[in-house]
């Protein structure tokens, strides 16, 4: 019998959390089948979370994006939520659902108070509750996609395999080691050769790869080496030792899986024109190392000629970064 969620969630001890959710009878969610292509659903997936992480107090570390499931590494903010008034956590609630009639008094000051206004407050404080909640996080996805898959395949019933998978994230190195596990599927999955031609992962998405950008949502980012004063919004870690990370696990072999980074591929950082130490230096000063524009000097032109301006300041430094 499964687990209650109470049992395998618990934010006070860690606000870190693999889920993993799949399409019953391993289904087709995305991806091509003979005469069928469903890649189209990939694109309802990043909608979905691009609202979903606006509305709730749970942040994204890693996605990735399958054939017939896909991952997600989630931070609960739980602070975030705890400090948000009563009309911030309408307006979120509202981006989904309708508000009720109480609500919306209480909002425009109607409420007559006493009883109402305890309701009301109840309510509000229930809906604070459960949008830094995953399993919440995780129906408002599943539903939602669920719905759109049968309209589309004309039919009813079950789409996704029962209940999400979820899976705590008890310290830093179970963190990096789910982060990797999610962004190198693709490539175990023989889908990918790298993880810059990863597509609908969140590594491709750091990286800047991604031609698919419906997801708006911003990924956690990476607190960089002085991460003990950045709070717990941040991964604590260097993006680009993660990068790095990413890249050597990939490049390990194994019998069981049906891919891996190949070892004729230079290193990621030559592949991407990374000089390590300019990056790390970017990273420190971007705001005095560069002008209007941030970029490889090919983009920093075509941008030129897009907004009619013939010469930018910064083109130096992007020779320098950027090749």
């Amino acid at each position: 019998m499964p687990k209650p969620r109470h049992l395998q969630i618990c934010v006070s001890q860690t606000p870190y959390y693999h889920v993993v959710s799949r399409c019953v009878r391993r289904a087709f969610l995305c991806g091509k089948f003979d005469s069928y292509n469903f890649e189209h659903r990939r694109n309802w997936m990043l909608e979905r979370l691009s609202v979903l992480t606006q509305m709730f107090a749970i942040d994204i570390a890693a996605y990735a994006l399958m054939s017939n499931h896909y991952h997600l590494v989630l931070h609960v903010d739980s602070a975030k939520a705890a400090a948000w008034s009563a009309t911030e956590i309408a307006q979120r609630w509202q981006m989904l659902f309708r508000l009720p009639v109480l609500v919306e008094r209480y909002l425009r000051g109607e409420s007559s108070g006493g009883i109402e206004s305890q309701l009301t407050e109840s309510i509000i404080e229930n809906w604070r509750a459960r949008l830094c909640d995953i399993s919440w996080f995780m129906r408002c996805m599943n539903e939602h996609i669920a719905r759109l898959a049968n309209a589309e395949d004309q039919c009813t019933g079950r789409f996704w395999e029962g209940r999400f998978k979820c899976q705590a994230l008890l310290d830093e190195k179970a963190l990096l080691t789910a982060m990797v596990y999610v962004d190198l599927n693709p490539i175990r999955a023989n889908m990918a050769e790298t993880p810059e031609t990863s597509d609908y992962t969140s590594i491709q998405q750091r990286l800047g790869h991604a031609i698919h950008t419906v997801f708006h949502g911003p990924l956690l980012p990476f607190a960089g080496h002085h991460h003990e004063d950045c709070g717990s919004s941040h991964i604590p870690y260097h993006l680009i030792d993660y990068i790095q990370l990413v890249e050597w696990a990939g490049r390990q072999l194994r019998t069981d899986k049906r891919g891996a980074i190949a070892q004729q591929h230079s290193p990621i950082l030559v592949r991407l024109g990374i000089v390590q130490q300019g990056f790390i230096n970017n990273c420190q000063q971007l705001e005095t190392n560069f002008y209007h524009v941030i970029g490889p000097i090919r983009l920093l032109q075509q941008f030129c000629q897009k907004i009619g301006q013939q010469w930018l300041h910064g083109q130096t430094a992007c020779r320098r970064s950027f090749g």
